[in-house]
């Protein structure tokens, strides 16, 4: 089963060339806000990463800019994006599991492209999964373990897999 045409995550994506001659990961404290707020973002990442309780995880995760709905529930080791946590949302009764890691980024040799990643309200997200930046995980989705969520999934459907792909319709 195919996954229906939505807007590309790419066109969601804004596009940048390096800012030097190096890779653009180099150049990250200019890009970024500096370094300190890099690390701030670290510290709190991982120490919502370990958090036993939602509450605690929450508040650690919005320090850094997250919105993150008061109803959402967050696994342990889940990692978000250290750089742009600021352009990642999570809805209310939405469910990131265990180890999860959700990118609003990606450093490439010579660009980079940040984008917005929204985790819609019922939606589900399983243990291990990677989110590439500017998806949009539909309202009432389930996107099952170990999968790579390379574009955006439907409201209500079921997908997986490496990339993705469809496994049920709503």
């Amino acid at each position: 089963m195919e996954l229906p045409p939505t807007e590309s995550r790419k066109a969601r994506c804004q596009t940048f060339p390096s800012a030097g001659e190096h890779a653009a990961l180099w150049y990250f404290p200019q890009l970024t806000g500096g370094t300190l707020r890099v690390l701030r973002n670290a510290l709190c990442i991982y120490a919502a990463r370990i958090a036993p309780g939602f509450g605690i995880k929450r508040a650690l995760l919005r320090l850094t800019g997250a919105q993150i709905a008061p109803h959402a529930a967050i696994g342990l080791g889940v990692t978000l994006d250290i750089f742009f946590p600021q352009d990642i949302t999570i809805e209310d009764d939405a469910t990131v599991g265990y180890n999860t890691t959700i990118l609003a980024h990606e450093f490439m040799r010579y660009e980079w492209r940040r984008g917005p990643v929204r985790i819609c309200r019922g939606a589900t997200i399983g243990a291990n999964c990677t989110v590439l930046p500017g998806v949009i995980v539909g309202e009432g989705a389930t996107v099952s373990a170990m999968s790579l969520v390379n574009r955006d999934v439907p409201p209500g459907a079921f997908v997986g897999g490496v990339p993705i792909r469809l496994l049920r319709k709503s």
